[in-house]
C-alpha cells in the first residue's frame, strides 16, 4: 500500500492460519523453499472479484495454483472471464516442477493459450521435453501468443507475437536469487502497461531483477523502484 499499489488484502478470516514459507539460499546464490501454504491452499473461484478482473489491463496468473483443485479452478476461471472482459492473460509456469509432475493441469490453465507467458530455462525445456532453447521457444508459440524466458547470467529471449528478441543481462554479483522470476515478470508487465515495446520492457526487466539478486530479500524499496525508472 506504501507503495502506491492497489489492494483489497485486507480482510481477516477467523479460521485457518497463514501460509508460511522458509527461503534457503546457499552460496550459489539458489534458494530451497520448504512451504506450508496454510489457508492460501483453500483459494477457489470465491475469492475472484469480476469487477476488477475486467478493469484490468492484464490478468496474471501463477503456476503455483495448478497443485490445488480450487486454485486451478479459481485461475480457469480468471482467464474466461478476462477473455470475456478483452484483458489480456499473462502465466508464468511458476517452477520445473510445476512442468513436470502437473503439465496437464497447466495446459487446462493455459486454455487455448495466453497473451503472454513467463518461464525460466529449466521450466521451458522442461516443458517442450527437450535439452534445446530454440526448440522449446518454438513449442512454446503453441500455448502463447507471445513469451519471456529467462535466461539468468545470459539475460531473457522474448517473442512479441512476430519477432524474437534476445535482451542481455545486468551483470552483477548475487547473492540471492529468490524473487528474481517474479521481479522480472512485474517489471515486464509494468512495461508492456506503459506504452513500452517488449525490448524496453525486457531491458527494464532485467535490470531490476539484476538490482534485487544483489541483496538478501524478495522486495525492493519504493526509492529503487523509482531509480530503476530513471
Amino acid at each position: 500500500v506504501a507503495a502506491g499499489v492497489d489492494t483489497n488484502l485486507h480482510q481477516q478470516r477467523e479460521d485457518g492460519i497463514s501460509g508460511k514459507c522458509i527461503v534457503m539460499i546457499t552460496p550459489d546464490a539458489e534458494r530451497t523453499m520448504h512451504t506450508n501454504l496454510g489457508i492460501s491452499e483453500t483459494v477457489s473461484e470465491a475469492e475472484l472479484h469480476t469487477d476488477a478482473i475486467s478493469a484490468s489491463d492484464y490478468v496474471y496468473l501463477e503456476g503455483y495454483l495448478v497443485t490445488s483443485n480450487s486454485g486451478r479452478a479459481a485461475a480457469i476461471k480468471a482467464r474466461e472471464i478476462a477473455e470475456q472482459s478483452n484483458v489480456k492473460t499473462a502465466l508464468t509456469f511458476s517452477d520445473p516442477n510445476m512442468v513436470r509432475f502437473f503439465k496437464d493441469g497447466l495446459g487446462e490453465m493455459l486454455g487455448g493459450g495466453v497473451d503472454l507467458l513467463f518461464c525460466n530455462r529449466e521450466e521451458a525445456l522442461t516443458w517442450a521435453e527437450t535439452d534445446n532453447i530454440e526448440t522449446a521457444a518454438e513449442a512454446l508459440k503453441s500455448i502463447a501468443k507471445s513469451y519471456a524466458i529467462t535466461l539468468g547470467k545470459d539475460g531473457a529471449l522474448l517473442f512479441d507475437g512476430s519477432t524474437t528478441i534476445q535482451v542481455p543481462a545486468t551483470p552483477v554479483q548475487a547473492v540471492d536469487t529468490n524473487g528474481a522470476g517474479d521481479m522480472f515478470a512485474g517489471a515486464f508487465l509494468y512495461g508492456l502497461t506503459h506504452g513500452y515495446r517488449y525490448e524496453q520492457a525486457g531491458l527494464l526487466a532485467t535490470k531490476a531483477a539484476a538490482e534485487l539478486v544483489t541483496q538478501f530479500g524478495p522486495r525492493l524499496k519504493p526509492e529503487q523502484h523509482k531509480s530503476l525508472l530513471g
